[in-house]
């Protein structure tokens, strides 16, 4: 991709190309389809679709042409997680293939040679953008190159240090340019994710002291965060969340007050601790929770 230039619109071209790839399964999708997708005219208008499918390929999606010899063509996506042939580091390499082997994907059936189900679940479009994002940063992870997004309605300028993988979500370690402190981005939040030519970035040097628990890692604007349990679940709350700021309160109705700096990773252990708590405040945090459950329930 080239710096400078406004990549939402081929990012999205992309998006559409690989969702349809995707949902087409070993059928493929023709040429002259993916021209239509790509919104594309003209006598050159399949190869434009060949120099994006090259893109695609570059990043690790395998996309082959199924048709004979002389035919139109037609593309298949073989796979859909360039995430495992990525050329990373033997490290990061064990670490995608681990967090690939508990995600319990689809696509990993025909990989590791287990029998084909009888229903395939929903292609989300969202899901390729995210695959997407995730493989432009990787790439500037790999290639020490500065990277460009929009995060929380801001554009960023970030020196990558490294990716990694916390209770199915995806982050990316790095300092904001012109910025000393090391902090942690959603890769799902992330959009118009560009990256700038190899080298461009400098070196991050990691503090092996940092905070341990996910949700101190600076991700988002610090918050307190009210809860309430009762006594005989307090035990299971220090479990998921650890020591609060404060807790006060007995019997049914104990107050804990935790400071988090990484609301995504606050919200994953809320849902494993289930009815055991109830969140008091803040009111924008109680939003944003009731908004994610009413999207995972389809609301």
């Amino acid at each position: 991709m080239v710096s400078g230039r406004d990549q939402r619109g081929p990012m999205e071209r992309l998006v559409r190309m690989a969702a349809a790839l995707r949902a087409a399964g070993t059928g493929g999708v023709t040429a002259e389809r993916l021209a239509e997708l790509a919104e594309f005219g003209g006598a050159g208008r399949l190869d434009q679709v060949a120099r994006e499918l090259r893109h695609l390929n570059h990043q690790g999606w395998q996309i082959d042409n199924i048709a004979a010899r002389g035919e139109p063509a037609v593309y298949r996506m073989t796979t859909v997680d360039n995430r495992l042939r990525l050329r990373l580091t033997p490290a990061q390499q064990a670490a995608l293939r681990r967090a690939a082997l508990v995600a319990d994907r689809a696509d990993l059936a025909d990989r590791l040679g287990l029998p084909e189900t009888t229903s395939e679940p929903p292609v989300e479009v969202a899901e390729v953008a995210q695959d997407l994002a995730l493989g432009l940063v990787l790439q500037a992870v790999r290639e020490q190159a500065l990277l460009r997004f929009r995060y929380s309605g801001s554009e960023r300028l970030v020196h990558p240090e490294s990716v990694r993988t916390q209770y199915r979500r995806w982050y990316l370690r790095g300092v904001e340019d012109g910025a000393e402190t090391v902090k942690s981005f959603v890769v799902s939040r992330m959009s118009e994710v560009d990256v700038e030519a190899p080298g461009t970035a400098r070196a991050v040097v990691v503090e092996h002291h940092e905070a341990l628990h996910p949700m101190r890692w600076q991700v988002d604007e610090p918050v307190l965060v009210r809860l309430r349990t009762r006594a005989e679940f307090v035990p299971d709350v220090h479990r998921w969340l650890g020591e609060p700021e404060a807790e006060t309160g007995q019997d049914d109705a104990v107050l804990l007050d935790y400071a988090v700096t990484h609301r995504a990773a606050l919200y994953d252990r809320l849902y494993e601790l289930g009815t055991r708590v109830q969140v008091l405040g803040p009111d924008d945090v109680r939003t944003e929770l009731l908004g994610e459950l009413d999207s995972m329930a389809g609301r």
